[in-house]
């Protein structure tokens, strides 16, 4: 078996993580979940809400994120055992991307609290 450094197990770790998100909630890959959902009307306490429910087992796939991300993990892992040149271009992608979504999210939570923050102390 080929020995993986440390520095390919994040990349493909980071390339995994953006996988999986690009399949489960991108917009833009919303045509391929779309034949495998309904939209289904669902009564809360603030109204009907519209809410997309799996209509197949495929369907449960691509809507868990959970699933979609043991899927991708086993698909670059072992794209990348058996091809290693070719994959290691989509895993140098999708770990920079994966990489700049958790510090984009990180950076906007944060940002929110700051001004939740600010907020409530021009309250006071």
């Amino acid at each position: 078996m080929k020995e993986i450094s440390w520095m390919t197990y994040v990349m493909l770790i980071l390339a995994s993580y953006r996988l999986t998100h690009l399949i489960v909630f991108d917009k833009i890959t919303e045509f391929i979940r779309r034949p495998f959902v309904k939209k289904v009307k669902v009564e809360t306490e603030n109204g009907t809400e519209s809410k997309e429910v799996p209509t197949s087992m495929f369907g449960y796939l691509l809507k868990c994120y959970w699933c979609a991300g043991v899927w991708s993990a086993m698909l670059l892992g072992t794209a990348y055992l058996l091809f290693p040149r070719v994959t290691f271009v989509f895993i140098l992608i999708f770990s920079i991307a994966g990489g700049q979504s958790i510090i984009e999210t990180f950076v906007g939570v944060n940002i929110k609290k700051v001004d939740y923050y600010a907020e409530l102390k021009k309250k006071d």
